[in-house]
């Protein structure tokens, strides 16, 4: 099934930067950025599908290809309201005046909670090799005409041996993390359409799944402008400097970020977005490879 849309918004887009969150890395079996444009795989309810946006011209694939369409709105931002919104910091006003965002929402939560998992306390360089194999080796191939992959449904995760676990560089609390989400996963889905704190704590039930997880997917899934990832390792040195010129902990960031709730995270948008770099000081951490252990 092939189907096609025109739409166009009324607000300033860029595409591209609005959809970076769900891009895991330059290799993304379920995303690719060319010269025709970006293309996303995703699970939906209806089935496997596959999106090209080009400019306002959009088409999807394969049996989630209408409900991909329907919500191609809310992915690139139509229901972001920044009302009130008050940019206090000039770093966050001059952002704001030069590149303007939009928080996109998936409108679903399962592919974006995998990534999630998979990133929690490793390097990015090892969550995103684990993401491509289990995507290649347990996903669907995407409909379409390029060579993506949609990520693995929960079925299939369940269906996931130790070995192949291990294969994949994913340690035995990820592991856990991720299949006990699987089992619960439809229910996980209530959460983009209760947003906010709500959501979040419904996928806190989730053992395994915590503060920092569940704001990445919120930021994702509902396009959340107040989930901030408590416990990363990098952005509580990012916001930081940006804002106060020094390096904060987590409880430093929050006291920070405290003036623009409930509008937090569009502030950690801003800053990255900026171009802002917080210094470097030591060695960057080394990577594990979790498949010969």
């Amino acid at each position: 099934m092939t189907s096609t849309r025109t739409w166009r918004p009324d607000y300033p887009l860029d595409v591209a930067r609005t959809l970076r969150p769900l891009r895991r890395g330059t290799g993304d079996p379920a995303f690719q950025a060319d010269d025709r444009g970006v293309w996303l795989a995703g699970n939906t309810p209806d089935g496997p599908g596959t999106l090209h946006l080009a400019g306002h011209d959009a088409q999807s694939w394969g049996p989630g290809a209408t409900w991909l369409l329907d919500r191609l709105p809310a992915l690139l931002g139509a229901a972001d309201d920044d009302t009130g919104f008050v940019p206090h910091h000039p770093l966050i006003a001059a952002a704001r005046r030069t590149h303007p965002i939009r928080l996109g929402a998936t409108g679903r939560v399962w592919d974006v909670l995998l990534a999630a998992i998979l990133e929690q306390k490793v390097t990015g360089a090892e969550a995103r090799r684990s993401w491509r194999e289990l995507c290649r080796r347990f996903g669907l191939p995407a409909p379409g005409p390029v060579r993506l992959h949609v990520p693995p449904t929960p079925t299939a995760v369940l269906g996931i041996q130790d070995w192949e676990w291990h294969a994949a560089g994913v340690d035995s609390a990820r592991r856990r993390a991720i299949i006990a989400a699987a089992q619960v996963a439809p229910r996980l889905e209530q959460a983009a359409v209760l947003r906010g704190v709500e959501g979040r704590l419904l996928l806190r039930k989730v053992p395994g799944v915590g503060v920092w997880t569940a704001a990445e997917v919120a930021q994702r899934a509902w396009g959340d402008p107040d989930a901030v990832s408590v416990g990363d390792y990098h952005i509580p040195a990012l916001v930081g400097y940006a804002l106060a010129g020094r390096k904060v902990d987590d409880r430093g960031m929050l006291e920070l970020l405290a003036p623009y709730a409930p509008h937090r995270q569009r502030v950690i948008r801003y800053i990255e977005v900026s171009g802002f770099t917080k210094p470097r000081f030591g060695p960057r951490l080394s990577v594990k490879d979790y498949r010969g252990m």
